[in-house]
């Protein structure tokens, strides 16, 4: 591992230069991965560890839309693709990769199937750390570990067709076989990661509720929310407002951000823009820590885990999320934005 700097705080994290994929594909070379579920994570990461020559199969329930789409991508009925059992028994490292409710509800399936010296691989430590709720309490005859990339499996997949990579996060939760680093790593490196860097189950789950109910996804379609009804509110056009809140910040500053980091961005602005956002950046941040602070609290104790599972129990939940999903669909905030992205240039 190299020991970097970030920002006064010594990290350990593993590169592509310290562990090559020659090295992921010695360490992976006797290995059946099967990546079972093909939902969010799983096209991703399967398809690159196929392209990076891993042995790879999936496991999906057939006569699902996810099954067909695993079809659609070039994987192999009775060959490569299997239901979820079959391709657990054919395994010898199982990816699970299914949603947080459908890891629940395979769980037994999965459990017959990890024998001595198998590895239980994740990309979320959900189901794990909260194993009182969920029921998956791994053997203890098996490795278990995870690597989560940060970021969704299609950007996983893009950039890694780009020759780029995803940074993720690599934790072991159990070692049975002495292995259980190495596979992990191995198979961070082979789905693509730009770099990976240590953590735990826990700190892991505790992290990514917080940024996806907060920054990543809750907080900031709030703030959009906000902005763009308060410049309707004042008597700007649905086009102006929108443009306002998320063009101008996903089209033109948010690259920079990504290229540059948001101190670049401040010393690279208008004096004006310089002036405002160093005397309001203070008063956001106020106002958002304590409801930040009060959103981890909520992780920590479990209760986003137990919102999540009774909610994903109930029999009319994906009616009643399709009914919330469409809500933000058609709202005139979100069709307005539909209509400026078919505006864009290179969306013509």
């Amino acid at each position: 591992m190299a020991t970097i700097n970030f920002g006064g705080v010594l990290e350990n994290v593993v590169t592509r230069e310290e562990f090559s994929l020659h090295k992921a594909q010695e360490v992976l070379k006797n290995e059946t991965v099967a990546v079972i579920g093909y939902g969010v994570q799983g096209p991703g990461q399967a398809l690159n560890l196929k392209d990076n020559s891993i042995n790879v199969i999936v496991g999906q329930r057939k006569g699902t839309a996810s099954w067909g789409k695993a079809v659609a991508d070039g994987w192999v009925e009775g060959v490569t693709l299997f239901e979820v059992e079959e391709a657990c028994q054919k395994g010898t490292i199982l990816m699970n990769l299914l949603s947080d409710a459908g890891q629940m509800q395979a769980w037994n399936t999965m459990k017959k199937q990890l024998t001595d010296g198998k590895a239980l691989y994740f990309s979320h430590g959900f189901g794990v750390t909260f194993n009182e709720k969920t029921g998956i309490v791994p053997p203890k005859n098996i490795d278990v570990f995870l690597v989560a990339p940060k970021g969704s499996g299609t950007s996983l997949r893009s950039l890694f067709l780009k020759g780029q990579g995803l940074n993720s996060s690599f934790a072991v939760y159990q070692d049975a076989t002495g292995r259980a680093t190495e596979r992990a790593l191995a198979l961070g490196i082979a789905i693509g990661s730009g770099y990976l860097f240590e953590t735990t189950f826990q700190k892991e789950v505790y992290s990514d509720l917080t940024g996806e109910r907060g920054v990543l996804m809750g907080a900031i379609a709030g703030i959009f929310e906000a902005q763009y009804h308060v410049l309707r509110e004042r008597g700007h056009s649905p086009s102006e407002a929108f443009n306002e809140t998320v063009e101008e910040l996903t089209q033109s500053l948010m690259p920079l951000v990504a290229e540059n980091g948001m101190d670049w961005m401040f010393a690279n602005c208008s004096t004006t823009a310089q002036r405002g956002a160093l005397d309001w950046k203070g008063k956001f941040r106020i106002a958002t820590e304590p409801v930040l602070n009060e959103l981890y609290d909520s992780v920590l104790s479990g209760k986003e885990a137990e919102i999540v599972i009774e909610a994903n129990s109930k029999p009319d939940y994906r009616e009643k999320l399709q009914k919330e999903l469409q809500e933000i669909h058609e709202s005139e905030f979100w069709q307005t934005g539909l209509q400026v992205r078919k505006l864009r240039p290179n969306q013509q």
